[in-house]
């Protein structure tokens, strides 16, 4: 709270900044699942690189949003499946 308090126009141009973001989010959905993913990577590239030390970091990045990939497809699969009126 005193960083706030401290930083008052940081603060406001933050809250402007994350504002503008959420409101252009709901227009375009794409980058949005796209941070989203590069976020999810981040917990899951280090564990590919833990299970198995011959992976590169990059090879371990790429196989990160692989597993991504198809985890999402699988789920959109999925409702495209059972629920096909929506789509």
């Amino acid at each position: 709270m005193k960083s706030i308090q401290r930083y008052p126009i940081l603060s406001h141009q933050l809250l402007e900044s994350v504002t503008e973001i959420w409101s252009a989010s709901k227009r375009q959905k794409l980058p949005l699942y796209l941070f989203i993913a590069m976020c999810l990577n981040l917990v899951v590239a280090p564990l590919v690189l833990a299970a198995d030390q011959q992976f590169s970091r990059t090879q371990a990045w790429a196989l990160g949003l692989l597993g991504i990939v198809t985890v999402a497809l699988s789920i959109y699969l999925f409702f495209v499946m059972f629920i096909p009126e929506k789509f």
